[in-house]
């Protein structure tokens, strides 16, 4: 009994030193150190855009009969891209000129016709004045007077209704020669021709197809007017302006980086992601870009000369601008609230205060800290 007795305080003493061993030693933890130059950056997952695409197609319906450009192709402006089969509106201009030119005929004879008015007026007035001089030297008749100025009444009559058949007349020119526009437009409609300078992206039809107005063709891009557009989280897009300088690597190239600046900034942003749109501008990116490749954008949003950015695993409770971390205060563990400021691209926050003197953050909180545990910090490698 003695000896088991001797045991069991033997057993007893080791599990104590043991708890007091594993429970009081002293752990080594990582601390955050001072940085300088530090570089704040935003990140952002895009693609390829372009401000500039038009999906162009005819105003009318009809066959294609020639389409004189595919994928990959540049092309000017008013260059021909595709023919609709114009026979039936090429027949409805033929009419509509005839019907111009049956109307300058019309117009020719409206205006002969106010001539020969004009002269029969002036041989009436002649008349007229005559036979009232006779009535006056009472060598004429009155009666005949009468006749006279009668039938200069209704020569001056018939001139105004000529002059009006020729005013008839103009106005239907001008509605024929409108028709003719209006025909001639809708021809003109059956051609294709490039609205910028351009580069084809996709073909979407090919010939015989029978088209609806409005149908796409062709999907042209302005290859000047290339971009990238990012998406940036709503809780760092607050920290971006225009003009602000970024890196943007292409999956195509994921070794090189190429150097873009901040040229808009979407006013709205999507519900659903919580997300804010960005578009950058790209000064030395490849001549030849595919839209949709994806890219990964980093924005520069500003420098600190010294900072202490922690990881923002270490954080808890972290609502934007305030956290809980743990910090070694004379060798013990403790916990801190801080104040935290701006959050980069590494998934840190930089402290702006509550930090007490001579504390040091940890920055990667192992398993077993408690209240008042004995640490002793280390650099980060």
């Amino acid at each position: 009994m003695r000896r088991i007795w001797l045991l069991g305080v033997v057993l007893a003493a080791a599990v104590g030193v043991g708890f007091l061993f594993f429970t009081e030693r002293p752990l080594t933890v990582t601390v955050v150190q001072p940085e300088h130059d530090v570089a704040l950056r935003i990140y952002g997952l895009g693609t390829v855009e372009a401000r500039i695409l038009s999906r162009v197609g005819f105003e009318v319906g009809a066959a294609l009969t020639r389409l004189s450009a595919d994928a990959g192709d540049s092309v000017t402006k008013g260059q021909e891209l595709a023919v609709l089969l114009s026979a039936e509106q090429e027949a409805r201009v033929a009419r509509a000129r005839a019907a111009v030119a049956a109307n300058e005929a019309n117009l020719a004879k409206a205006g002969a016709a106010v001539v020969r008015a004009r002269a029969v007026l002036a041989e009436r007035e002649a008349a007229n004045r005559r036979q009232q001089g006779l009535v006056q030297r009472d060598v004429a008749s009155a009666q005949r007077a009468e006749e006279t100025q009668r039938d200069e009444d209704v020569a001056r009559a018939d001139l105004a209704v000529a002059e009006a058949d020729v005013a008839v007349i103009q106005a239907q020119g001008a509605d024929a020669a409108a028709a003719l526009r209006q025909e001639e437009a809708l021809l003109a409609h059956h051609r294709l021709v490039a609205p910028f300078d351009a580069q084809v992206v996709t073909r979407h039809a090919e010939a015989g197809t029978v088209v609806k107005a409005g149908d796409p063709i062709f999907t042209l891009i302005d290859p000047a007017t290339i971009w990238v557009q990012a998406y940036v989280d709503e809780e760092r897009a607050g920290q971006l302006v225009p003009g602000q300088l970024g890196t943007i690597r292409l999956r195509s190239q994921p070794s090189a980086e190429f150097h873009g600046t901040i040229a808009r900034i979407g006013i709205e942003s999507d519900r659903v992601n919580e997300e804010r749109r960005v578009w950058l501008t790209c000064a030395d990116c490849p001549a030849e870009m595919f839209l949709g490749e994806q890219a990964e954008v980093r924005i520069l949003t500003g420098t600190r000369t010294t900072a202490l950015m922690v990881p923002e695993v270490a954080i808890t409770g972290f609502d934007g601008h305030r956290g809980t971390v743990w910090t070694v205060q004379d060798g013990r563990l403790a916990r801190v609230k801080l104040t935290l400021g701006v959050r980069d691209d590494r998934g840190r926050v930089e402290v702006t205060g509550g930090l007490p003197e001579g504390a040091a953050i940890v920055a990667h909180p192992p398993r077993g800290a408690a209240e008042g545990r004995r640490a002793r910090g280390s650099e980060a490698p």
